[in-house]
């Protein structure tokens, strides 16, 4: 197992959003530290290159976000104000997932620490998303034909809407998105199988819909390789998740992904997603439990 990780996943960030972005130092620190990973599992990220973000982003939206001269419009959209570092980071943490997922063709599974900025669209970003780092990995794997056929499966709590429109009219990368139906965004676009779930939803009908639902998909679509995005926002500590999923049901959530993924030979390539608890030690504990979660089913390959 690979896990991509860089300190600039989390140092650009404005001070203000830095707060549920230190999970980007605290996961990889708590794995060491609970003897989960060691250091030789951790590998840094080169940037992507211009011609792989292509393979996915419109090139005047790209060009316009390299050479900083984004409106004040598409900032706000983002959510960011515009800065080469930040557009740094977004390259890397595609290229870290793209890395993680010739990772797991190989080995099983591979792990973004960070990624699953799946409300970036071809032609703009928003939701604090710049690159689509799920579109651009699997782009590149179409293109070099190391796969025909993905599976995107977006567990995070806010629909994948980014993922969704690239995907749209490609029948080789096959999207499904379980999300709150009230939450972020409220435009929501039209995945393959999307999963409005409602306000308040407890952990066993919230695992009872994923259990009826993923293995028929993952039968029907006979994927190559699967991303996954774990977002732990459907957690019921969750200041904007809207979900009541206990701590121990995220857990299982993950442990069925990883099972019925596993069950078919399918590569699994994972990137964190949301997490916005007031405490941080309940979004780092979550995320360090997708991890354990995956070494448990995979192992550590």
């Amino acid at each position: 197992m690979k896990i991509a990780y860089h300190d600039i996943y989390t140092h650009p960030l404005p001070a203000d959003h830095r707060f549920p972005m230190v999970k980007y130092e605290l996961i990889p620190a708590q794995l060491l530290r609970e003897g989960v990973i060691t250091p030789q599992h951790l590998f840094e990220p080169e940037p992507a290159a211009e011609e792989v973000i292509l393979l996915t982003h419109e090139q005047a939206y790209w060009e316009r976000l390299r050479d900083q001269q984004l409106s004040p419009r598409e900032q706000r959209q983002i959510g960011f104000p515009q800065s080469p570092a930040l557009t740094m980071r977004e390259i890397v943490i595609a290229q870290g997932t793209i890395d993680i997922a010739l990772h797991a063709l190989d080995h099983g599974l591979g792990f973004n620490v960070a990624g699953g900025t799946h409300h970036a669209f071809a032609a703009r970003g928003e939701g604090f998303c710049l690159l689509n780092d799920f579109g651009i990995a699997a782009g590149y794997l179409l293109q070099q034909k190391k796969v025909k056929q993905i599976l995107i499966i977006d567990l995070d709590v806010h629909q994948g809407n980014g993922t969704a429109a690239l995907f749209e009219n490609k029948p080789q990368v096959f999207t499904f998105s379980m999300h709150g139906a009230h939450n972020y965004p409220f435009h929501k676009e039209s995945s393959d199988v999307d999963i409005p779930l409602p306000d308040g939803m407890t952990t066993g009908p919230y695992l009872k819909l994923l259990e009826d639902t993923l293995p028929r998909l993952i039968n029907t679509v006979k994927p190559d390789i699967a991303f996954y995005l774990s977002g732990v926002d459907i957690l019921e500590t969750d200041k904007f998740g809207k979900l009541k999923v206990t701590a121990a049901g995220c857990r299982q959530r993950d442990e069925m992904v990883f099972h019925e993924l596993y069950k078919h030979n399918i590569p699994c390539a994972v990137a964190m997603g949301g997490g916005y608890s007031p405490h941080i030690r309940d979004i780092v504990n979550a995320h360090c439990e997708t991890f354990k979660a995956g070494l448990q089913i995979y192992g550590d390959n």
